[in-house]
C-alpha cells in the first residue's frame, strides 16, 4: 500500500452522453457565484447602487475567460495555437492561463467603468477582495482534473495522481493545492483590510496588495512546479516571467496610493 497520498477522482461529475459536467466546471462556477454573493454584501454595505452588478460580472467573467485562454495559448503554447487558429476556440479542450486572466479583467472593468461612468480602482478594490476566493475553487478545480502538478516528491503530503499514467506512480508535489491554500490566505488577508480605512478608503491600496502576494506566491510556487510550456523559457519559467510584472505593478500602485494619501 503506497504512503503517499492516491488521487483517483474522475474529473468527470455527471456524464449525461452528450452533456458531460466536470468538476472543474462546477468549482469554476461556485467561485464565481461567490464572489457575485460577496460583491453584492459590499455595495450593500457601501450603499452602492446594485443595479449593474451583474453586468459588471459579466464583464469580468467574458474578461477572465478570453483572457486566460488568450493567454494560455499565446504564452504557453503560441507555435501550436498560431498554426491551428481555430483550436483556440476549444475551451473545453482545456487550457487556461491566470496571468491572461488578469490582464482580462482589468480590460474589461475599465470598459465597464468607462460605460457606466464607475470609478475604475474602486471597482478593481473590491474585486481583488473575491477574485482570491475564486482562484481558490478553479485550483481545486484544476487538482480534480490531475492538472498543473508539481515536481516529483519524497513529501509525505505528496500526491500520486492515478488518472496520469504519464507521470507514472511517483508522488509529485500538489501545487495546485498549494496555490489554493494561499489564495484562500490572500483573500482573508484583503477581508481584513478592507475592514481598515487606511486601506479601505485608499483608491488603488487593495488592488496593489492583491497584485504583490498573488503573484509573489505564484512566482515561488513555479520552482516546484512542472513546466506548462512546451519550450525551454531558460531560468525562469514562463509563469515566472510574467509574475514579476504583476508584482511591480502592485508595488507602483501602493507606493502612488501612500503619496497621495501623505499629500492631503
Amino acid at each position: 500500500m503506497s504512503q503517499y497520498f492516491v488521487w483517483n477522482a474522475d474529473p468527470v461529475l455527471f456524464d449525461f452522453g452528450w452533456l458531460k459536467i466536470r468538476w472543474y466546471g462546477l468549482t469554476f462556477a461556485i467561485g464565481f457565484l461567490l464572489a457575485y454573493k460577496l460583491m453584492k454584501k459590499i455595495y450593500q454595505k457601501e450603499n452602492h447602487p446594485e443595479t449593474d452588478l451583474e453586468t459588471l460580472f459579466f464583464y469580468t467573467f467574458i474578461g477572465t475567460l478570453v483572457g486566460a485562454r488568450l493567454g494560455h495559448c499565446l504564452f504557453y503554447e503560441p507555435t501550436y495555437y498560431l498554426s491551428k487558429p481555430l483550436k483556440i476556440l476549444a475551451v473545453w479542450e482545456g487550457g487556461l492561463a491566470s496571468h491572461g486572466g488578469a490582464v482580462g479583467v482589468i480590460l474589461s472593468v475599465y470598459f465597464y467603468s468607462k460605460r457606466k461612468g464607475e470609478s475604475f480602482f474602486w471597482l478593481l478594490d473590491r474585486l481583488a477582495i473575491v477574485t482570491p476566493l475564486t482562484a481558490f475553487f478553479i485550483r481545486v478545480g484544476n487538482f480534480f482534473n490531475s492538472e498543473i502538478i508539481g515536481y516529483v516528491s519524497n513529501k509525505p503530503w505528496a500526491v500520486v495522481f492515478k488518472k496520469r499514467p504519464d507521470l507514472g506512480e511517483a508522488p509529485r508535489h500538489p501545487t495546485q493545492l498549494y496555490e489554493a491554500c494561499i489564495y484562500f490566505i490572500i483573500f482573508l488577508v484583503l477581508l481584513k483590510l478592507y475592514s481598515l480605512s487606511k486601506f479601505k478608503n485608499k483608491s488603488g491600496r487593495l488592488l496593489g496588495v492583491f497584485l504583490i502576494l498573488t503573484f509573489t506566491a505564484r512566482f515561488f510556487i513555479e520552482f516546484i512546479k512542472v513546466n506548462q510550456e512546451k519550450y525551454d523559457s531558460g531560468l525562469l519559467n514562463t509563469g515566472q516571467l510574467l509574475s514579476i510584472p504583476f508584482v511591480f505593478i502592485g508595488i507602483i500602485i501602493c507606493t502612488v496610493s501612500a503619496r497621495k494619501s501623505k499629500d492631503k
